[in-house]
């Protein structure tokens, strides 16, 4: 595949990879395919970013979008050794979790459910706001979003909503045509991933989630979990990589280069930490 001249300088010839579980409770070792995620090449960032919650990548230009938890602005991250940062404020501060572009389109979820629409006008210096409504109640708590082409649908995945117990993580959907919410559109078992790791039963926290281009599998980044699950489009489970806490100290957004190119973000965790951009070169 031709190698994308914007990642160059990032990557050298990586060896097949094995990925060792540092969770305690059980010694798992996996196939993390395609990817070395003991091995990331690590983007420092500012104190902008502290708390950076969802990230999603730029093909114009090969640049990644950004959105902070508790911050109204929409940040854009030029990919070099000292990475140059614009920003454009959206709204006022919010609890914001998660990003996803559809053509020229920035989708926004907010933690309660609600979802905004920003698109820059012409010139590039403006941004035009549109919000969905979470139509199903209050007390849900969402992190995840990503992009469904096939029926052009936003997938907001719970981290820990209402009416659902320790067995089931649901996900919900919101056209992006029509802006209509529809219930339960899935449903993740997390038995089957506790299985995957030896335990009886695990209560699972997605923080982030994206479609991969190549395979079409859907990735499920939890950082409460230290761990990525990997998913069908209709929620069953296919493969588990757990993740070492000294390395992700908080993962909270992961997107994909339209060439198979992982991202995965980690905001700084404290006051003394240094948030960070994970890049991974996809090798066949």
């Amino acid at each position: 595949m031709e190698q994308r001249p914007f990642f160059n300088f990032f990557f050298i010839p990586l060896m097949c990879c094995v990925f060792i579980s540092c969770t305690t409770d059980a010694n798992v070792v996996r196939n993390a395919h395609h990817y070395d995620l003991n091995n990331p090449k690590k983007l420092l960032l500012n104190d902008a970013l502290l708390e950076i919650s969802g990230i999603t990548f730029y093909p114009k230009d090969s640049t990644v979008f950004a959105i902070s938890d508790e911050s109204g602005y929409l940040f854009k991250i030029f990919i070099r050794p000292k990475p140059i940062i614009r920003t454009w404020k959206f709204s006022k501060a919010e609890d914001f979790e998660d990003l996803e572009l559809v053509d020229s389109t920035f989708y926004v979820l907010r933690s309660n459910g609600d979802v905004y629409a920003l698109k820059f006008s012409p010139k590039g210096d403006t941004i035009y706001r549109r919000k969905y409504i979470f139509p199903y109640g209050n007390g849900n708590d969402f992190e995840s979003l990503y992009y469904q082409p096939k029926d052009s649908s936003l997938i907001l995945i719970c981290k820990n909503c209402k009416n659902e117990d320790k067995h089931t993580t649901t996900a919900f959907s919101l056209n992006s045509q029509t802006g209509v919410y529809s219930h339960s559109v899935y449903v993740i078992q997390n038995d089957s991933i506790a299985q995957m790791i030896g335990e009886k039963s695990l209560k699972f926290r997605p923080s982030a989630a994206a479609l991969h281009p190549l395979t079409n599998d859907l990735w499920i980044l939890s950082s409460v979990n230290k761990m990525i699950v990997v998913a069908n489009d209709s929620g069953r489970i296919k493969d588990l990589f757990t993740l070492n806490p000294s390395k992700y100290i908080q993962p909270e957004g992961i997107a994909f280069t339209p060439w198979g190119d992982l991202l995965i973000s980690n905001e700084a965790g404290d006051k003394y930490g240094i948030p960070n951009l994970y890049i991974f070169k996809y090798h066949k």
